[in-house]
């Protein structure tokens, strides 16, 4: 066999030599540039990848049903930020009395506190469909007694029993999130995402809220905010209880009896009281900025500036459901916490200098501090109640927040009395958001005395 001669694998030749003049044969071309990308696609591919961080949201929403009852949800929603400033408005501006008006919303406060933990109760025995809506229907029969009682001049005790029937008004939010616990019962990320869209929401809704009672009732007539928060209410609430198919299932009664309060469960308490604290930061931050800019000659930018302390806690609550939440859910609320209770120094400290400016850049720093606070809160609090009591846990919660914001305001109010609309009254905020970080840290050093119910 010659030397230009190979054995194949089944032991025939093959001709070496003809395989290289067959190669040296070819023509040599040289390797084909390659384009870059057009434009249009080069930026088709930046605009995807600078959109890939709303991923979760995206993923949240592509289950079917829950744009349909988020939608609805924010419409029955907003009235929450609209219910109080349009009865204050039309009250004062038939009967000129702001102590009437603050007498009646105090009244509505305080029976909200007693009859939201029932409504909330009935909820999580027989459904949202079957008690929202005609828990909402009596709200808003007291809603419309109270405008036609301010209209016609009725005593100023049907007033207060008016606005307190509106008391039975379901927690929108509450029953919101109770879906999305229930859809994502086994995602404690997606949950996370959820709570976080919520939050955002909630500042949304009492952003705008405020803003769109003002305006009805000042430009058009001011029985026009309440009616249109009655409107609003019954018809978000009948769109949100018609989507059934992301309707949690009523729980099954327990074989021993009634099931205990939540507010007896191991590791509820202190978080209610950390709301508590919370809702104080609230209420204060809300007065003092009003006595601020009154006294800077501004009042009419007060609004303005307590919309900046929404929108920093809005963002933030949106950039926060981004993020993939890692390690225990109470060092997380504690550091939240603390968080919140160093952010609320910067008011004080701007106040102190005087400038409203100063104040606006404090303000949208230090409410970028509450949304994560109130989502992690929020999430614990799902995950310490039982299903069948989730309704009343997250009612206790805003309650507690609601009782809050009455001490805070008070409290606000006094320190404006007493030190002056200067910087020191804006101690009165900070010191809240400091008892609220002690009482999570108390509350952390403690441990839970049995491991949170997973959410189901």
């Amino acid at each position: 066999m010659g030397a230009d001669q190979v054995l194949d694998g089944d032991g025939r030749a093959s001709d070496r030599r003809g395989m290289i003049l067959f190669l040296a044969a070819r023509p040599v071309t040289s390797p084909r540039p390659v384009r870059p990308a057009p434009r249009r696609a080069r930026l088709r591919g930046r605009f995807r990848f600078g959109f890939r961080p709303l991923a979760p949201y995206r993923r949240i929403f592509a289950v079917p049903g829950t744009r349909a009852f988020t939608a609805a949800n924010l419409l029955a929603r907003l009235p929450m930020g609209m219910l109080s400033v349009s009865a204050v408005l039309m009250i004062a501006g038939s009967r000129g009395s702001y102590a009437l008006a603050g007498a009646v919303t105090a009244t509505g406060l305080a029976a909200t506190a007693l009859a939201g933990p029932w409504t909330a109760r009935m909820i999580d025995r027989h459904g949202q469909s079957r008690i929202a809506v005609p828990a909402t229907a009596l709200a808003v029969l007291g809603s419309l007694s109270l405008l036609l009682c301010v209209h016609y001049g009725a005593p100023d005790w049907t007033l207060v029993a008016s606005y307190a029937a509106t008391a039975t008004t379901p927690n929108t939010g509450g029953m919101s999130r109770a879906r999305w616990a229930h859809l994502f019962r086994d995602d404690p990320a997606a949950r996370h995402t959820a709570n976080s869209f919520e939050q955002a929401a909630d500042e949304l809704c009492f952003l705008l809220g405020p803003v769109l009672a003002t305006l009805l009732c000042t430009a058009l007539a001011p029985e026009a905010g309440t009616a249109v928060a009655a409107a609003l209410l019954l018809t978000g609430v009948l769109l949100f209880a018609a989507q059934r198919r992301t309707e949690p299932p009523v729980a099954p009664a327990p074989a021993t009896g009634r099931p205990r309060s939540p507010l007896r469960l191991p590791g509820l308490p202190p978080l209610l009281a950390t709301f508590l604290a919370t809702g104080a930061v609230f209420g204060s931050l809300e007065v003092v900025t009003i006595a601020f800019a009154d006294a800077q000659g501004i009042r009419t930018a007060a609004g303005g500036l307590l919309a900046l302390q929404a929108a920093g806690s809005c963002a933030a609550g949106l950039l926060y459901g981004l993020l993939r939440p890692a390690g225990h859910a109470g060092r997380r609320f504690l550091g939240c916490t603390a968080a919140m209770a160093a952010l609320m120094l910067l008011p004080l400290l701007a106040a102190a200098t005087g400038s409203w400016a100063a104040l606006a850049a404090a303000l949208l720093l230090a409410g970028m501090a509450t949304a994560p606070t109130m989502v992690t809160g929020m999430g614990i609090v799902q995950a310490l109640t039982p299903p069948g009591q989730r309704h009343e846990g997250l009612t206790l919660a805003v309650t507690a927040l609601l009782g809050g914001i009455a001490a805070g305001s008070a409290s606000g109010g006094w320190a404006v009395d007493h030190l002056g609309a200067t910087g020191a009254a804006y101690g009165v905020p900070a010191s809240a958001a400091a008892l609220a970080a002690a009482v999570a840290l108390l509350t952390a050093r403690r441990g839970p005395s049995r491991p949170p119910v997973p959410v189901s």
